[in-house]
């Protein structure tokens, strides 16, 4: 049984910056893509990041490029996401998620392509 489990949201003024990270023991990270969703209150979950198996190709949704950067090591089996300058429009909960059919260098940005998910971890972003 996959865990991957999140860490380091929390609450936030607008402007502010947080990293989330997630781990997971039962799985090899090289041999996955790892991808960072949100979900707002009302609100379909939706792509912010995410990397492939090998670690290259980082992609980011339109809302927070140039705001965000993931970091995936292979070796600690984690995958951080930092977000500077942080909008009340990005308070969600969010989530990490684990891809294992996909090629080294493909990075999936639909929910319905990843096969294990965390819990979430929420974020506030305070105006």
């Amino acid at each position: 049984q996959v865990h991957l489990v999140e860490s380091g949201g929390g609450l936030v003024q607008a402007g502010g910056s947080l990293k989330l990270s997630c781990g997971a023991s039962e799985l090899t990270f090289s041999r996955n893509a790892m991808g960072w969703f949100r979900q707002a209150p009302g609100k379909e979950r939706e792509f912010v990041a995410g990397v492939s198996r090998s670690g290259s190709n980082p992609k980011f949704a339109e809302s927070v490029k140039g705001r965000c950067r993931i970091f995936k090591d292979n070796t600690l089996n984690t995958v951080d996401l930092q977000m500077d300058s942080l909008k009340p429009e990005d308070t969600a909960v969010y989530y990490c998620a684990a891809a294992t059919q996909y090629s080294d260098v493909y990075v999936p940005t639909w929910p319905s392509e990843y096969n294990y998910w965390g819990q979430g971890t929420q974020v506030t972003v305070s105006s």
